[in-house]
């Protein structure tokens, strides 16, 4: 993928500010895309927009196609006339950090109102829109759909809970439970037509003011997926549908023990047989959603670690082999040339970096573990290739305020004598830093720009809930800060 010159910033859609407790695909988020205009800068990444399920992660989601529901703009819906303004939440959520748990008990019961409306409105245009959707997505929708009507029927009991026939998918069972809750999947079917609808809508806008938009394929899907439930044959389980192996890392820079992700682990040589076709249409419908997707734990395409299912810790995995040769040859010969940013994070090794390099695909540079003397790393900007993406940060660290307070002495002498870092505003020195490197991009978490401290941090690595609840507040983004991002952006060349 070749990049020109170019900058941009990391804020997730859930992080904007907005009436009713959660950031949306609304009038906020075109606001955000003025900003992005106003500040010179060229891209726009966010996070996964699949439906999050159990701790509120976007890299846990309940299809690997699927946009998460609570993204959609209940004011777009009143235009729409799906609603009325009178059945909006009277309650002034203000920007507090979200609150999943009571978004969703308001949000779906609204949804649910404007599928009602929906049906009843016998709108012919708009029947056939739904219609000509439904068609286009059929590959995933409709298991999707399926999926989600079943778990509300059980209480969101994990389809791995689930009787049987239901789990092992009996065509009979299936057949019966369908009619059962037709309305339910239609109303599934409802949801995504509308946000898929609400996110063209806001990607053509950004698009139109010459702003890209970068998002996320995490490499493995949640084990409680429509994936999962629907393909149980490419995934390492056994024959009562358990899985064997699941997914995770050895321990790092972030764990001692690793991080146990739990994600099914994928039959490559299944996938291989089937000429990776599952992952073919995975990617094609993630570039609907993104004009450049970064694949997430790159390295697990090279080879991948893989932990006995039942262990209570990623320490007793190993090291597995993985097609990503192939795949990413079968992807290129059926969607030809493939925006994609490689996710070589963690513990690289030279079949990642030949993988990568092979294909030509930028990697990442996170400026935040450059300047750590106890270990020896290529994150300091002097050993940077133009084909890179360079961050301050990402959504997995402390923000790069939280960070320079916790440095060691002698890290932050080696940041004054490499780049003067100024320590009264350390975000804004590392943002300087990352715009002048000669990596061809160039991102910040909206957190630095901000120069905000911990208690804006998106995630923790490990830690299974609390987090991804960051917004920031409307009145925080100022103008002064799109003239000094414009300023830098004008003087390193990026615009």
């Amino acid at each position: 993928m070749k990049n020109e010159r170019s900058s941009g910033i990391l804020l997730h859609i859930t992080s904007l500010p907005g009436k009713y407790g959660i950031g949306t695909m609304g009038r906020e988020a075109f606001d955000f895309v003025d900003f992005l205009v106003a500040s010179g800068q060229k891209i726009w990444q966010i996070l996964p927009l699949g439906h999050t399920g159990y701790g509120d992660s976007p890299y846990q989601c309940f299809s690997a196609f699927a946009g998460n529901p609570l993204l959609i703009d209940l004011d777009k819906l009143v235009e729409q006339e799906l609603l009325a303004k009178s059945d909006l939440p009277t309650d002034s959520f203000g920007d507090e950090a979200v609150d999943f748990g009571q978004v969703f008990q308001y949000k779906f019961a609204l949804l649910r109102k404007a599928y009602e409306r929906f049906k009843a409105n016998n709108n012919e245009v708009r029947e056939l829109q739904f219609e000509n959707f439904t068609k286009k997505n059929q590959f995933w929708l409709e298991d999707y759909a399926f999926f989600m009507a079943l778990k509300n029927h059980f209480q969101g009991k994990a389809w791995s809970e689930w009787d049987k026939p239901l789990k092992t998918r009996d065509a009979d069972t299936l057949e019966r439970y369908r009619q059962h809750l037709a309305d339910d999947i239609g109303f599934y079917r409802f949801l995504q037509f509308d946000f898929f609808r609400q996110w063209q809508e806001l990607k053509a806008y950004a698009n139109l003011n010459d702003i890209k938009i970068i998002g996320d394929i995490p490499l493995y899907v949640a084990g409680d997926s429509a994936d999962a439930w629907s393909n149980p044959g490419i995934f390492d389980f056994d024959k009562e549908l358990n899985p064997v192996t699941v997914a995770g890392v050895p321990p790092d820079y972030f764990s001692e023990t690793g991080q146990l992700w739990g994600n099914p682990i994928y039959k490559w040589d299944v996938l291989q047989e089937q000429g990776f076709s599952w992952w073919i249409e995975r990617v094609k419908a993630n570039l609907v959603l993104y004009d450049i997707i970064r694949i997430d734990h790159f390295r697990g395409l090279a080879a991948y670690w893989s932990v006995p299912f039942g262990e209570k810790t990623a320490i007793k995995g190993e090291w597995i082999e993985a097609p990503g040769q192939e795949l990413l040859e079968a992807l290129y010969e059926a969607l030809g040339e493939l925006p994609i940013i490689a996710e070589d994070l963690g513990v690289i090794t030279p079949d990642v970096v030949e993988l990568r390099d092979g294909f030509d695909l930028p990697g990442m540079k996170i400026l935040q573990f450059a300047f750590d003397s106890g270990e020896e790393n290529d994150f300091m900007p002097h050993t940077f290739v133009k084909n890179c993406v360079v961050y301050t940060g990402t959504h997995d660290n402390d923000t790069t305020l939280g960070q320079f307070k916790s440095v060691r002495d002698s890290d932050r002498l080696l940041m004054k004598e490499y780049f003067g870092v100024d320590e009264l505003d350390p975000a804004w020195s590392f943002i300087k830093l990352a715009w002048s490197s000669v990596a061809n991009i160039a991102i910040a978490p909206l957190q630095d720009v901000l120069r905000l401290d911990t208690e804006a941090r998106m995630n923790f690595p490990g830690k299974a809930s609390g987090y991804w609840k960051w917004r920031y507040r409307k009145e925080t983004l100022k103008a002064e800060h799109a003239r000094e991002l414009l300023k830098i952006t004008r003087l390193y060349g990026r615009r």
